[in-house]
C-alpha cells in the first residue's frame, strides 16, 4: 500500500524548510513527513500499518545512521525495495554518487546553492516523481 506522502530525510533545518517551501511553492500538495536522522527514517518504516510514501528524498550526511546505510537497508527490505528514493544531498563526490546508485538510488541530485536553483530542482523532482513517473504496482494489489 502506497500513500501520496513524501518522506523528507534531512537533518539540516534550513534545507528542510527550503525543500518544503519549494514543494509547496510549486503546488505540490502532498503531505510531507520528516525524519531528522537515519535512525528516525528507519523507525518510520517499522510501522507496517503506515502506507509507504510515494517518494523519499534522502540526504546522505545524516546523524546516527548515514544516508547510504539507510538506502542499503531500505533496498534490502522486500516491502521498500521498489519505493522511489532520490538522494538529495550537498555532496558532489563521485564516490557518494556511485555508491548511491550501487545501493539502489533512483536518482542523485546535488542541492544547488542558490535558492532559486534549489527551488526549481525540488519542483522538478516533485513533478517528475509524483506526477509523470508511473510507479510499480502495489504488491498488495497485484496479487
Amino acid at each position: 500500500m502506497t500513500s501520496q506522502n513524501i518522506l523528507l530525510i534531512e537533518d539540516n533545518p534550513d534545507d528542510r524548510d527550503l525543500t518544503i517551501m519549494a514543494l509547496k511553492g510549486s503546488n505540490i500538495a502532498n503531505e510531507i513527513d520528516i525524519a531528522r536522522d537515519g535512525e528516525e527514517a528507519l523507525q518510520y518504516f517499522e510501522d507496517h500499518s503506515r502506507p509507504l510514501p510515494a517518494l523519499v528524498l534522502l540526504d546522505l550526511k545524516l546523524p546516527k545512521i548515514m544516508g547510504l546505510d539507510v538506502l542499503k537497508r531500505l533496498r534490502a527490505d522486500e516491502r521498500t525495495k521498489l519505493m522511489p528514493i532520490v538522494v538529495l544531498t550537498g555532496s558532489n563526490e563521485e564516490s557518494d554518487r556511485c555508491r548511491s546508485y550501487v545501493e539502489g538510488a533512483n536518482a542523485y541530485v546535488v542541492k544547488p546553492v542558490e535558492f532559486d536553483n534549489f527551488s526549481e530542482a525540488v519542483k522538478q523532482l516533485g513533478l517528475f516523481w509524483l506526477v509523470i513517473n508511473q510507479p510499480p504496482p502495489d504488491r498488495d494489489s497485484s496479487g
